[in-house]
């Protein structure tokens, strides 16, 4: 799958996951495992929902 999450998009990514993820560690609670969602997007940057939507934020895949 070709690489569509941008520098940013996946810094946010990262940071929204594992504050999720922390969030439900702390409430005890299994609804944090929704950060394993962005988590994984940000680190492999392909997000799935981009495709059909044709968004892109990945600035390198573009110069090619």
């Amino acid at each position: 799958m070709k690489q569509n999450v941008g520098n940013w998009d996946r810094v946010i990514r990262i940071i929204v996951g594992v504050v999720l993820l922390l969030a439900g560690l702390y409430y005890q609670t299994l609804w944090g495992l929704i950060g394993i969602i962005p988590l994984l997007t940000g680190l492999i940057r392909v997000c799935p929902l981009y495709y059909p939507m044709g968004l892109n934020s990945n600035k390198d895949s573009t110069k090619k």
